[in-house]
Protein backbone atom coordinates (compact mmCIF):
# COMPACT_ATOMS: atom_id res chain seq x y z
CA UNK A 1 0.00 0.00 0.00
CA UNK A 2 1.15 3.42 -1.14
CA UNK A 3 2.25 5.62 2.25
CA UNK A 4 2.20 9.41 2.36
CA UNK A 5 5.43 9.13 4.81
CA UNK A 6 7.81 7.88 1.84
CA UNK A 7 10.45 10.26 1.52
CA UNK A 8 9.62 12.66 4.66
CA UNK A 9 11.44 12.11 8.23
CA UNK A 10 10.22 9.58 10.68
CA UNK A 11 8.67 11.32 14.03
CA UNK A 12 11.25 11.60 16.63
CA UNK A 13 10.98 9.08 19.60
CA UNK A 14 12.71 6.09 21.36
CA UNK A 15 11.17 3.22 22.49
CA UNK A 16 12.39 -0.13 24.26
CA UNK A 17 13.30 -3.17 21.79
CA UNK A 18 11.15 -5.75 22.54
CA UNK A 19 13.02 -8.80 24.40
CA UNK A 20 15.72 -6.01 25.29
CA UNK A 21 13.44 -3.64 27.72
CA UNK A 22 17.04 -2.46 29.06
CA UNK A 23 17.83 -1.16 24.86
CA UNK A 24 15.80 1.58 23.14
CA UNK A 25 15.35 2.61 19.23
CA UNK A 26 15.03 6.00 17.82
CA UNK A 27 14.91 6.93 14.35
CA UNK A 28 17.76 8.71 15.08
CA UNK A 29 19.57 5.92 14.52
CA UNK A 30 19.30 5.09 11.06
CA UNK A 31 19.56 9.21 9.94
CA UNK A 32 20.88 9.13 6.36
CA UNK A 33 19.77 5.94 5.61
CA UNK A 34 17.15 4.08 3.59
CA UNK A 35 14.86 2.08 5.71
CA UNK A 36 11.14 0.96 6.23
CA UNK A 37 9.71 1.18 9.18
CA UNK A 38 6.91 -1.70 9.24
CA UNK A 39 3.58 -1.41 11.88
CA UNK A 40 2.50 -4.63 13.14
CA UNK A 41 0.87 -6.19 15.88
CA UNK A 42 0.69 -10.09 16.93
CA UNK A 43 -2.87 -10.00 16.69
CA UNK A 44 -3.34 -8.21 13.04
CA UNK A 45 -4.80 -10.48 10.64
CA UNK A 46 -2.98 -7.93 7.61
CA UNK A 47 0.06 -7.85 9.11
CA UNK A 48 0.02 -12.08 9.10
CA UNK A 49 -0.76 -11.69 5.27
CA UNK A 50 2.20 -9.57 4.41
CA UNK A 51 4.68 -11.31 7.12
CA UNK A 52 6.28 -13.51 4.27
CA UNK A 53 6.89 -10.62 1.84
CA UNK A 54 8.94 -9.14 4.74
CA UNK A 55 10.67 -12.32 5.33
CA UNK A 56 11.55 -12.51 1.60
CA UNK A 57 12.78 -9.06 1.76
CA UNK A 58 14.64 -9.80 4.70
CA UNK A 59 15.93 -12.44 3.01
CA UNK A 60 17.13 -10.42 -0.04
CA UNK A 61 18.70 -7.71 2.27
CA UNK A 62 16.86 -5.12 0.26
CA UNK A 63 16.43 -2.50 3.02
CA UNK A 64 16.90 -2.83 6.44
CA UNK A 65 13.81 -3.37 7.73
CA UNK A 66 12.85 -2.10 11.62
CA UNK A 67 9.36 -3.42 13.40
CA UNK A 68 7.40 -1.31 15.44
CA UNK A 69 5.11 -3.66 18.00
CA UNK A 70 1.86 -1.68 17.87
CA UNK A 71 -0.12 -2.30 21.21
CA UNK A 72 0.89 -5.82 21.59
CA UNK A 73 2.39 -7.71 24.74
CA UNK A 74 6.21 -8.30 24.58
CA UNK A 75 5.45 -12.16 24.89
CA UNK A 76 2.60 -12.20 21.91
CA UNK A 77 4.59 -10.28 19.50
CA UNK A 78 7.69 -12.70 20.75
CA UNK A 79 5.80 -15.75 19.91
CA UNK A 80 4.64 -14.24 16.53
CA UNK A 81 8.35 -14.09 15.72
CA UNK A 82 9.14 -17.04 17.12
CA UNK A 83 6.59 -19.49 14.73
CA UNK A 84 6.91 -17.32 11.88
CA UNK A 85 10.05 -15.57 11.53
CA UNK A 86 12.16 -12.51 12.71
CA UNK A 87 12.33 -10.10 9.30
CA UNK A 88 13.71 -7.00 11.62
CA UNK A 89 17.11 -5.96 12.28
CA UNK A 90 15.25 -4.06 15.68
CA UNK A 91 11.83 -3.52 16.81
CA UNK A 92 10.38 -0.82 18.69
CA UNK A 93 7.62 -1.44 21.14
CA UNK A 94 4.72 1.23 20.62
CA UNK A 95 2.86 -0.62 23.66
CA UNK A 96 0.39 2.37 23.91
CA UNK A 97 0.15 3.13 20.44
CA UNK A 98 1.79 6.89 21.15
CA UNK A 99 4.28 6.12 18.12
CA UNK A 100 1.69 5.20 15.40
CA UNK A 101 -0.84 7.51 16.40
CA UNK A 102 1.44 11.00 15.43
CA UNK A 103 2.47 8.89 12.21
CA UNK A 104 -0.93 8.57 11.42
CA UNK A 105 -1.62 12.31 11.69
CA UNK A 106 1.33 12.69 9.85
CA UNK A 107 -0.28 11.08 7.43
CA UNK A 108 -3.35 12.68 7.23
CA UNK A 109 -2.54 16.07 6.88
CA UNK A 110 -3.37 17.70 3.48
CA UNK A 111 -0.95 20.24 1.70
CA UNK A 112 -1.71 23.62 2.19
Amino acid sequence: MPSPLINKPAPAFRLPQLNAPDKSFSPEEMRGKVWLLNVWASWCGACRDEHPVLMEMSRRAEVPLVGLDYKDTDADGAAVLARAGNPYQSIAVDSDGRVASIMACMASRKPM
